[in-house]
């Protein structure tokens, strides 16, 4: 289940925050000994100013304080060859830190309570780490971990 890359997609996932639980992927950046993982909720919605935005890769605006990697629909980014059917974002202010004890608690039952979508290919896993890793508006936290 947590495995570095590996994106997962949860029906319902249940937001740390107390929003509402909604369908969600969700990108396995780090483990942190079996203890710990570092993830990012990805989304369709793009957060960009107009004139700024990027069909692929990484965006990095420091004078407004944005990061994000951007996957374009229908390209396959996983290794079976699985694309996003819209433009897919990824913000650095959305990651995130789990407790692996509490993930498998929610979430006990491969195929009822998530689904492993696919593998990250490994160059867009690592474009996206280094994103994350070179953005000045990522959390030192996370910038250590990745």
């Amino acid at each position: 289940m947590f495995e570095e890359g590996n994106i997962l997609y949860f029906d319902p996932f249940y937001f740390k925050n107390g929003n509402p639980a909604k369908r969600k992927y969700f990108l396995v950046l780090k483990v942190i000994e079996k203890k710990a993982l570092v993830a990012v909720l990805p989304t369709r919605t793009a957060s960009i100013p107009r004139g700024e935005l990027v069909e692929s890769g990484c965006l990095e605006l420091p004078e407004i304080g944005l990061n994000c990697y951007v996957f374009p629909k229908q390209e396959a980014v996983t290794n079976c060859g699985k694309s996003f059917d819209f433009n897919t974002y990824l913000y650095g202010a959305f990651i995130d830190d789990y407790e692996v004890s509490l993930m498998e608690e929610l979430y006990p039952n491969e195929g009822i309570d998530y689904w492993v979508w696919g593998k990250l290919k490994p160059a867009y896993f690592e474009s996206v780490l280094d994103c994350f890793r070179l953005s000045s508006s990522v959390k030192r936290k996370y910038k250590r971990i990745l």
